[in-house]
């Protein structure tokens, strides 16, 4: 995966992700916290969010 100069990298959007975040279910439709939600259940990722809505999905989440 290319790294960006601070050291970040980028993760590409696969099949895999796009599907489990169209079978996510629950109230919260956000089309890009949906895919956060599957790249981070799909990869074993860590989500750094404040946002408390995605531990009703089972994601692992920092802060």
């Amino acid at each position: 995966m290319p790294y960006s100069p601070r050291g970040k990298r980028q993760l590409p959007i696969g099949v895999q992700d796009a599907s489990l975040a169209g079978r996510l279910p629950g109230p919260h439709r956000d089309p890009f916290d949906r895919m956060l939600m599957a790249q981070a259940a799909t990869g074993g990722l860590v989500l750094i969010s404040r946002d408390e809505v995605f531990d009703q999905y089972g994601v692992n989440r920092l802060w």
